[in-house]
């Protein structure tokens, strides 16, 4: 698959210091406390990853952001829980597009469409300008899926804080 010249250009367009503007300190804290939360009322794993861009070699290749979300829902073991019930929300800031990985536990559980119904929520969102509250509430979107088949709180398996890839 030949690169997308568009899709590279606005890739190069956002660089990490970027969105790090974006999502400050603050934020990534606000957005912490609305996972810890939202996991203290259902037993399943939340994990949060933001990235600006993707490396060259990437977009050369043709990855897509669902591609390059498993790859990260892997690279930080969100698939290592107990019960099999973590879940990535991934966000390609160039792409403006939002993925959601979750493990084998919601197989056959929670529809595809389902997850897809909360990226889009969050995608209308980051268009409107509001991204702390897109991660918000998608977290919250997520954490009710999540309820409904892991409704008893467990221990803390994941860390809380966004990831700033």
């Amino acid at each position: 698959m030949a690169m997308n010249f568009t899709r590279a250009l606005k890739h190069l367009l956002a660089p990490a210091w970027m969105v790090r503007r974006v999502f400050s300190d603050a934020e990534l804290t606000a957005i912490e406390q609305a996972i810890r939360e939202t996991e203290a009322q259902q037993g399943g794993e939340i994990r949060v990853a933001v990235e600006g861009n993707m490396a060259p070699a990437e977009l050369w290749r043709g990855v897509t952001p669902r591609e390059r979300a498993v790859q990260v829902f892997a690279q930080l073991g969100v698939w290592d829980t107990e019960a099999n019930n973590g879940v990535l929300i991934y966000l390609s800031w160039a792409d403006r597009d939002v993925e959601i990985v979750a493990d084998r536990g919601f197989n056959g559980a929670v529809g595809a469409e389902e997850w897809a119904a909360v990226c889009a929520s969050m995608e209308k969102l980051f268009a409107q300008n509001q991204p702390q509250q897109a991660m918000i509430e998608g977290i919250r979107a997520v954490g009710k899926l999540i309820a409904r088949h892991f409704p008893a709180a467990d221990r803390n398996e994941l860390a809380d804080r966004p990831v700033m890839l």
